[in-house]
């Protein structure tokens, strides 16, 4: 076997494993929001956030074995390993705000929380089609353009969170505003580990083309 063919199979296999990551991180959003918009059995709901979250975890675990196994990466050892780590935070705060929506016992979310999860699931998509182009990186302004509508939406999640907390202080059940503000946060987080993952990918745009 050459040198090429020896590198080649590792470098579809990174590139596979991190569209595997992408994609199952496309899907936890997905299913947060069907949970906040169709509120009933949620627990069920919750515990498919779960799976998912952990068919993340195994994604990340087997990225990172075969790292530390690599002699040579098709993109710098540390791009993949920063991606492959913000893709896991975002499934963390996806499923940590479902967890709490069930052991805080919320009847109901709030339309801003609606909101907030579709932002993350136009941050998750727009990274997700930004991941499936680093394969070969053909058109670099179009992913740049992906990278920087992630981040435009991080904004806009920015403002819905400031206004929703803004809006809990205005309440007096202090045991309910603390819960709520719980949720909100992780889904603010969520939404910043996208951010983080489009500066990623756009750094790896930038060495690569």
């Amino acid at each position: 076997m050459g040198f090429k063919e020896w590198i080649l199979p590792r470098d579809k296999h990174f590139f596979n494993m991190l569209e595997n990551e992408s994609k199952n991180v496309l899907d936890g959003s997905i299913a947060f929001l069907e949970m906040l918009k169709n509120y009933e059995n949620i627990r069920e709901k919750q515990q498919t956030i779960k799976d998912i979250e952990h068919q993340g975890d195994d994604f990340v675990h087997e990225i990172f074995e075969e790292l530390n196994k690599a002699f040579i990466t098709p993109i710098d050892h540390e791009d993949i390993s920063a991606l492959a780590s913000a893709f896991d935070d975002v499934l963390d705060y996806i499923d940590g705000t479902a967890t709490r929506l069930v052991l805080y016992d919320i009847k109901k979310p709030e339309e801003n929380m609606i909101k907030l999860a579709e932002v993350l699931v136009r941050q998750t998509t727009e990274l997700d089609n930004a991941i499936s182009s680093l394969r070969n990186i053909k058109n670099p302004k179009e992913i740049e353009k992906k990278c920087i509508e992630v981040n435009r939406l991080e904004n806009i999640a920015d403002d819905i969170y400031k206004m929703s907390v803004a809006e809990l202080f205005k309440r007096t059940d202090a045991i309910e505003i603390m819960k709520l503000k719980e949720v909100y946060e992780r889904l603010e987080f969520a939404t910043d580990k996208c951010e983080d993952a489009a500066n990623v990918i756009s750094d790896i745009v930038v060495k690569n083309s």
